[in-house]
């Protein structure tokens, strides 16, 4: 059974509080999705961090007492984390944000302004693979209070120039209700205290190429005497943090160096779809792909073929399914290349496998060669490889990738022939970032990509890569080799 994470951050909200518990809880969500309650207590004076702790140790006699039905609290967990210190709202979602085990995360303020009877609605472009991230927009023909012109002038106006910065076409950037899937927002590194997280997340969501959806929702919202924190200290803030994780922060995501890369290399859209259109005059119409990873590539081959993906992490082929299930000719399975091909994939009728990056990754690639091999058995298809090219250029970027070697030409076509294949061709590939590569890691020793320089290279591929597409290479960072299997 899946779980939604609901974080919830919490200062001063004593008199809201249990009613707004109970709404949340008292919610169907369906789909068999369990609960789960991250409160976050950001120091509150009034009274609200006492209750808190009260809940931690009796939260379902509470919620009971509520009128919260013993079926719905069956179903649901709480979790109570503390700051010793006032840090604002944005400390109190990474500190619950970190906290949470659910599949799915939402945001919930603990006032009274959004009402959980909006999650479904919230939840469903997650649960079908529509989306990796859904906004509630409280502007967009949902009923709501009518309240505070300048106020709803202000978010408007913040939505509009967040939007001029990112390229999105939000109409509620500032919305309370956001919801995600679990490792979209905790593969995010964010930095905001206070109310600038909002334009934080958004910018970096959208650095990533992340799909998006907006659903409209109901708002209540307060006025000042009623509570409401947010005010035009926090609105110049929010201008500077726009600008800010736009277009000066490079550092947004956490992780291990794999896992970080691909996640960067995701959000290169020209430079992936070079890569698709040098390989696609190779690939047939029933593609095996080796190593599908964040589907950076998968996106490309589904508009022309029928695509198995694989890959070593089942998280990997979690995310893929629920992102291409909806495709027709779509199916993934979690295998590890240097092991034995299973018997569906032997008898899968591929005219194309397409391995892309994965080759060096793997100790003996041979034995993963003559995998891919055997899965070509009986068609005559080809397998289209790429790989890192040139010993010279193995660096601090290799190892900290997992890189066993980087090929020369030579070396790599013996390789193949040696698995029982027969050349058709080698190209040499991304010339443009041989010289990044050996700066970064051979002369600067790093074991990073920095994503300022991957931006620089994705704004100068529509002058670089027609030009490397229409002339033979002599020399390039990655090798493009294209086999057929020996009869």
């Amino acid at each position: 059974m899946k779980t939604l994470s609901i974080v919830i951050p919490i200062y001063n909200e004593r008199r809201t509080l249990l009613s707004l518990l109970a709404r949340v809880l008292s919610v169907g969500l369906g789909s068999g999705l369990r609960k789960e309650l991250v409160l976050v207590d950001d120091c509150s004076k009034d009274g609200t961090r006492d209750l808190v702790a009260t809940l931690a140790s009796d939260w379902k006699t509470m919620m009971a007492a509520q009128g919260v039905p013993a079926t719905r609290l069956k179903e649901a967990s709480l979790r109570c984390l503390f700051h010793e210190v006032n840090r604002g709202k944005g400390a109190a979602l990474r500190t619950g944000f970190a906290a949470a085990t659910g599949d799915f995360v939402i945001i919930q303020d603990a006032d009274l302004e959004y009402d959980p009877n909006d999650y479904p609605k919230l939840l469903a472009p997650l649960l079908d693979g529509r989306a990796d991230v859904v906004y509630g927009s409280r502007f967009a023909g949902e009923t709501r209070r009518v309240h505070m012109f300048w106020h709803s002038m202000g978010n408007q106006f913040l939505t509009l120039l967040s939007n001029a910065f990112t390229d999105l076409n939000l109409t509620d950037m500032e919305t309370c209700y956001k919801a995600f899937r679990a490792d979209v927002i905790q593969g995010l590194k964010l930095k905001s205290e206070r109310f600038g997280i909002e334009p934080e997340i958004t910018a970096k969501i959208a650095k990533l190429r992340y799909r998006i959806y907006e659903v409209p929702i109901s708002y209540s919202g307060r006025s000042y005497a009623e509570g409401k924190k947010i005010g035009v200290k926090d609105g110049f803030e929010a201008l500077w943090c726009i600008f800010k994780y736009s277009m000066l922060d490079s550092d947004f995501v956490q992780g291990e160096i794999v896992q970080e890369t691909l996640t960067k290399m995701n959000a290169l859209e020209r430079f992936n779809r070079h890569l698709y259109e040098t390989i696609a005059p190779f690939c047939g119409g029933r593609i095996l792909e080796v190593g599908s990873g964040t589907g950076n590539i998968t996106r490309f081959l589904l508009q022309r073929a029928e695509v198995t993906a694989t890959d070593i992490h089942p998280q990997a082929m979690a995310r893929l399914a629920s992102q291409f299930s909806a495709y027709d000719g779509f199916a993934s399975r979690t295998w590890d290349v240097a092991q034995d091909l299973p018997d569906e994939l032997r008898d899968g009728g591929f005219d194309t496998v397409v391995c892309l990056n994965v080759l060096e990754h793997i100790e003996d690639d041979l034995a993963a060669l003559q995998n891919m091999r055997r899965a070509l058995e009986g068609t005559g298809g080809r397998l289209v490889l790429l790989v890192p090219a040139g010993r010279m250029l193995y660096s601090p970027l290799d190892r900290g990738l997992g890189h066993f070697r980087r090929y020369e030409p030579d070396e790599l076509r013996a390789r193949v022939q040696q698995a029982g294949f027969q050349i058709e061709t080698t190209l040499w590939f991304n010339v443009l970032g041989m010289l990044g590569w050996f700066v970064n890691g051979r002369i600067l020793k790093r074991e990073r990509l920095p994503v300022g320089q991957l931006g620089l290279y994705e704004r100068l591929a529509p002058l670089a890569l027609p030009i490397e597409r229409s002339v033979t290479l002599p020399f390039g960072l990655s090798l493009v080799l294209v086999a057929r299997p020996r009869p």
